[in-house]
C-alpha cells in the first residue's frame, strides 16, 4: 500500500469536529434501513494508514446520503470544501475527519437546504474554531446539526412538538410533511409553525395552496437550470437549484412583509 502524502493544506485536517462519529444517523434509522451486507466487508478493507478510498467513502455514506456519488465527491472537492489527501500515484484517501465533514456538508445541503457557498462559510467558522450559527428559520448551531436524533420517528416528532396523531396526518395529508417513517431534524421546526398558525386558524387544509405554489416554484426552478444546460439530478444542478430557490425565498418572503407594512 502505497503511502499518502501531506499536503501543503494540511491545516485543514487539523480542524478538529466537535460531534462524535457515534452520531451517524444510521444508527437512528437502522429499524427502518438496515445496514448493507457489503458495508462491513468493505470497511475490513480500511488501509493499515486509517485512510479510506472513494469506494469506502461511498459504503460508509450511503446509507444515509442515497445520492452521493464519486461525481458529487469530486465536486465537492472541486469547490474546495474537502481536501482529501492523495498517494504518489494520485488516487484520493479520507481520513475519518474528511468522513465527519463530508457528512456536516451533506447534512447541511439536504436537510438545512443550504447552498454550497454558504456552507463553505460555515466550515470557514469551524475551521477558525467558532461556533457558527446555521442560517434558517429555526437557526442551530453547527455543532448541534449532526446530533444523535437528527432524523425522527413521528412519535418522536409528535413528543417534540406536542401534534397529535391527527394534526400530524393532516400536515402530511397536505403535503407539508414528507410521508415517510422517518423525519429529518428540521421537520420540529415546520410542525411546530404549523401548530402556531393552526393556533390562529390556519390549519394545514388552509395552505395546499402553498404546497401547489411550492411546486410551480420547484418547475421554475428545474426550468432555468435546465436553460443553462445543467442536468438538475448532477451535483451542480443540485447547487444551482438551491441556489435559485433560496433567491425566490428571499423575493417572496421580501413581498409577504412589504404587504403586511403598507396596511
Amino acid at each position: 500500500m502505497e503511502s499518502a502524502s501531506t499536503e501543503s493544506s494540511r491545516s485543514k485536517t487539523a480542524w478538529r469536529c466537535r460531534w462524535a462519529s457515534s452520531a451517524s444517523p444510521s444508527s437512528a434509522r437502522a429499524s427502518t434501513f438496515p445496514q448493507r451486507a457489503d458495508v462491513a466487508a468493505v470497511n475490513a478493507r480500511q488501509s493499515p494508514s486509517g485512510l479510506l478510498s472513494i469506494g469506502q467513502v461511498l459504503a460508509r455514506l450511503q446509507d444515509d446520503f442515497a445520492d452521493l456519488t464519486p461525481s458529487k465527491l469530486r465536486f465537492l472537492e472541486e469547490q474546495g470544501l474537502v481536501t482529501p489527501e492523495r498517494t504518489k500515484s494520485g488516487y484520493r484517501k479520507f481520513s475519518q475527519e474528511h468522513i465527519e465533514r463530508l457528512r456536516l456538508i451533506l447534512t447541511l445541503q439536504r436537510d438545512h437546504y443550504l447552498p454550497l457557498k454558504v456552507i463553505a462559510e460555515v466550515l470557514e467558522e469551524l475551521d477558525a474554531g467558532r461556533d457558527p450559527i446555521i442560517p434558517g428559520a429555526a437557526p442551530r448551531s453547527a455543532s448541534s446539526v449532526l446530533s444523535p436524533k437528527h432524523v425522527l420517528s413521528g412519535d418522536e416528532l409528535r413528543r417534540a412538538t406536542g401534534a397529535s396523531p391527527r394534526f400530524l396526518g393532516e400536515a402530511i395529508a397536505a403535503g407539508l410533511l414528507p410521508a415517510a417513517e422517518v423525519f429529518p431534524h428540521d421537520a420540529v421546526a415546520q410542525l411546530t409553525a404549523l401548530l402556531k398558525l393552526a393556533e390562529r386558524g390556519i390549519t394545514p387544509r388552509h395552505l395546499r395552496a402553498l404546497r401547489v405554489a411550492a411546486e410551480r416554484d420547484a418547475d421554475l426552478v428545474s426550468h432555468a437550470v435546465s436553460t443553462r444546460g445543467v442536468k438538475s439530478s448532477t451535483p451542480a444542478g443540485v447547487e444551482d437549484s438551491l441556489e435559485i430557490a433560496g433567491y425566490l425565498e428571499t423575493v417572496r418572503s421580501g413581498v409577504l412583509r412589504r404587504r403586511f407594512s403598507a396596511q
